[in-house]
């Protein structure tokens, strides 16, 4: 049995996951019965529908609007698709191009059975998974040809604008050290209905996630990976209103990590909670398929809300994602629960209260590779200070176990950091982590002291969290603010009118295929 260098209660850890079991599983009952305009493009895109029309729209939107505006999304793309191709003879590409010249109608299109469908779509299915099971391969045999990076994986980000200039910034930052590089967002595309094309070069704060971006910038840290000698993790995003879609694009080129959370995309995008809990399921099936190791959200909990006097939020939070995840037949090994170092530097003993806190979520969940997020809610503009707050932040993660440690930059308070910046800050972390490497086998904690009583205090409150949001449901919890003090409505926010309760005629195969592997 598991000992406890915390004194945790492990009943108690087992009460509270059972607890988020319930919540996790009334929220899938609901999650079972809808489909969303994001899941449909998916669909499309993994029986091979892509490009563009004349005027930059993606076709699978124009696809899927098509269905949506004759009152046929409820039948299913991958229905209509499959009885347009036994109809007609075309492969689904040449069907959605049709479809958007206006050649060929949804609302007069019979559908065809079930069984009819599934054969003539079959092929595409094969090619899709045949697509995502080689990624897999590739990696797992260029982890084992090249080795990889120990734990905590060093993360850090690049976030110009331009493809290509993150490409020779993700470069360099290999060479100086990191195992994972994270190609930042543009400034709002989570709140974008429909996926960018092509290579992008104009970005705010960030560069679009594209299925070309995708592919340049795999091919550039498996090139630098091989000088290194040591696999380089591509990281990016599939949380907002195309989670599931932006899966599929990731799956289909090789990346290795994703953000995947709909709580965070509900309290801090804003996305209505019905949708972003259905487009999360099918997201995190395709992940889980992938072997993509998923990040969460739950470190932003602590920007809006206290760290000390909110930690237990992020507890529970975690517990409801780990089982949402299981549900979707995603495993522990690739659930990258997220956790901040973030309370006030002021506040007497707050390392201790860290040093607690960060252990603690590594016993509760002792086989995710968990993401540690570095100070910001009160980082400094005094760079020196910053850097201290940084090194402590890097020695708890290697003192706990951490699994993807975000780095924090010294001037992350001043500006978007320099490639100087990260440099510093990859230096401090690989400092710090081989002169502590086994600080954490060679100290146990005073009993009843405050590292102690800290871990045991959240994960009570935790408990007693989960039992409220067990008895209100998730979608009231959200509308009451019981996470990060922020409410959200069942029925507010962005993304709602692309909801839909499934049809008899619906079909989503690849479900079955990829959580049965």
């Amino acid at each position: 049995m598991q000992k406890s260098k915390l004194g945790l209660d492990f009943s108690k850890v087992a009460e509270a996951k059972e607890v988020a079991h319930s919540i996790a599983a009334n929220v899938q009952q609901f999650v079972h019965k809808y489909t969303t305009v994001a899941v449909e493009r998916t669909l499309c895109r993994l029986i091979g529908i892509d490009g563009v029309d004349e005027n930059g729209v993606p076709i699978p939107n124009i696809v899927v609007d098509r269905a949506k505006e004759c009152g046929r999304l409820q039948d299913g793309l991958f229905s209509l698709m499959g009885s347009a191709v036994v109809q007609t003879g075309l492969s689904p590409h040449d069907v959605a191009q049709k479809v958007a010249m206006d050649e060929i109608t949804f609302s007069t299109l019979s559908i065809c059975g079930k069984n009819e469908v599934s054969v003539a779509l079959q092929p595409f299915v094969d090619k899709s998974i045949g697509l995502i099971t080689a990624n897999r391969k590739r990696r797992n045999n260029m982890i084992a040809e090249i080795g990889e990076g120990t734990k905590p994986y060093i993360y850090v980000i690049v976030a110009t604008g331009n493809i290509f200039e993150d490409v020779v910034q993700a470069q360099a930052a290999a060479r100086q050290g990191a195992d994972i590089i994270a190609v930042i967002r543009t400034t709002g595309q989570s709140l974008l209905d429909y996926v960018p094309y092509g290579a992008t070069t104009e970005g705010f704060g960030g560069t679009y996630a594209t299925q070309e971006n995708f592919r340049i910038m795999r091919k550039a840290l498996d090139e630098v990976g091989v000088e290194v000698k040591r696999y380089i993790r591509l990281c990016n995003y599939c949380s907002g209103l195309c989670m599931p879609e932006i899966a599929a694009m990731g799956a289909l080129e090789g990346l290795d990590v994703m953000l995947n959370d709909a709580l965070y995309g509900i309290l801090f995008r804003d996305i209505n909670p019905q949708r972003t809990l259905v487009d999360q399921y099918f997201s995190r099936i395709i992940n889980g398929f992938a072997g993509v190791i998923i990040n969460t959200g739950e470190d932003n909990y602590l920007t809006t809300a206290d760290a000390v006097e909110e930690a237990h939020t992020v507890l529970a939070s975690d517990m409801i994602n780990e089982q949402l995840a299981l549900l979707a037949g995603l495993p522990e090994e690739q659930m990258g629960l997220g956790h901040a170092f973030e309370i006030d530097p002021e506040i007497k003993n707050g390392f201790l209260y860290e040093l607690s806190q960060a252990l603690m979520t590594r016993e509760i969940f002792p086989k995710a590779p968990l993401k540690y997020m570095p100070p910001t809610k009160f980082m400094t503009g005094n760079i020196f200070k910053g850097h201290i707050q940084n090194a402590l932040f890097n020695q708890i993660a290697i003192w706990t176990g951490q699994g993807i440690q975000l780095l924090g930059m010294l001037t992350e308070a001043v500006h978007t950091p320099f490639m100087s910046d990260r440099f510093l800050a990859i230096e401090n972390a690989k400092y710090i982590f081989n002169n502590m490497q086994n600080i954490g086998d060679e100290i146990d904690f005073k009993e009843g002291g405050i590292v102690q009583q800290r871990a045991q205090e959240v994960l009570d409150k935790a408990l007693t969290l989960l039992k409220k949001v067990e008895k209100e449901g998730l979608f009231s919890a959200l509308e009451k603010g019981l996470f990060a003090n922020v409410k959200r409505s069942k029925t507010g926010g962005k993304g709602l009118d692309g909801v839909c309760l499934k049809g008899t005629s619906y079909i989503n195969p690849f479900i079955s295929i990829m959580k049965n592997s």
